[in-house]
């Protein structure tokens, strides 16, 4: 046990490891998201936990469709859980897997239990970056742990309080040696005709040492329950074709083929923020459709086995100089 806690410190993990445990690295993200198909309104509720040389901090965010809310914080006061998925921030924020609790202010609070979880597979050796996790050292790691799950709770939005009852739930953590890339993009979607049918991607150039690559991973959870990766080049390659208002996925392995098509309108994103590790600050860094389109085909050996659309995903296009510049543009 006492080998493997340095090779996990560097941010990787062997087959079977605990993925959402904390590592100890630059920069550790959990993220969930909570979909509302009755009422047509989706929550978010993020936290990343940074390490810098003075010590750990944490930026923590509340969104909310529709209505393109957010809210966000900066505290000194951080941890990871060390032993599951979760993390905490004083008394502001905490998330784990039963509740999630958030109080940004008085118009930005979040308290929900979670229940019928549908996690990442026991049985599978490895998560969302495949066998990249077992290389140490890498920029970027990340693992869509929670495919489906009920949150029942109120939000408070602006001016509004929202009673979630059955809203569909995704979690996520991604964690890395360098805080972000310097550019990605991701998606994830629920909200479609069959209630446990889940989606999501991520992708961007992962890096370790002068070694750079681009790698885009595609996670379909189809409604009987079959969860479907792709992103391995080679074996199951996924060709992505990402602008500000477009997400176009092509994915295939030996015996299935995925494609994904988003789109949404500039207008409506969010311009979001990304931790700055050794600053200890938040600086503009993703623009974030909250009610995006995505809609998903997927066939197994040529045949179509599941089909569908949902109008409340999340679409995500990121790099620093990007955001940077929508948000100079809409300053007032």
């Amino acid at each position: 046990m006492h080998l493997a806690a340095p090779y996990r410190a560097s941010g990787a993990d062997l087959p079977f490891g605990s993925l959402t445990s904390g590592h100890g690295v630059a920069m550790e993200g959990y993220f969930w998201r909570l979909t509302d198909t009755v009422a047509r309104r989706v929550v978010t509720a993020l936290i990343g936990v940074q390490r810098s040389s003075l010590g750990p901090w944490a930026l923590v965010g509340l969104g909310a469709h529709p209505g393109r809310f957010w809210r966000q914080g900066v505290l000194m006061d951080a941890q990871a859980r060390p032993d599951g998925p979760g993390a905490r921030a004083g008394a502001v924020f905490f998330g784990d897997d039963r509740r999630i609790v958030v109080d940004l202010a008085p118009d930005a609070r979040l308290d929900v239990t979670l229940s019928d979880l549908k996690w990442w597979p026991r049985t599978r050796p490895f998560g969302g970056s495949s066998w990249f996790q077992l290389i140490p050292g890498l920029n970027q790691y990340w693992h869509p742990w929670l495919m489906g799950a009920r949150a029942d709770g109120t939000a408070t939005v602006g001016d509004e309080t929202w009673r979630l009852s059955d809203a569909q739930v995704y979690a996520e953590k991604n964690w890395g040696s360098g805080g972000f890339p310097t550019m990605w993009w991701w998606g994830q979607a629920q909200g479609f005709a069959e209630p446990h049918a889940c989606v999501a991607f991520a992708g961007g150039e992962v890096s370790v040492g002068s070694i750079r690559t681009e790698i885009t991973a595609l996670v379909v959870r189809l409604p009987d329950g079959t969860l479907l990766r792709l992103g391995n080049p080679g074996t199951s390659p996924v060709r992505a074709m990402i602008t500000d208002e477009s997400w176009v996925l092509r994915g295939r392995s030996r015996c299935w083929q995925v494609e994904l098509e988003g789109h949404a309108q500039m207008a409506d994103a969010l311009v979001l923020p990304v931790p700055l590790v050794e600053e200890r600050r938040a600086a503009p860094g993703a623009l974030e459709h909250l009610g995006a389109t995505m809609s998903v085909r997927v066939r197994r050996r040529g045949r179509l086995v599941w089909e569908g659309t949902s109008r409340l995903a999340g679409l995500e296009h990121g790099g620093l100089e990007r955001a940077a510049a929508e948000a100079r543009r809409r300053e007032p």
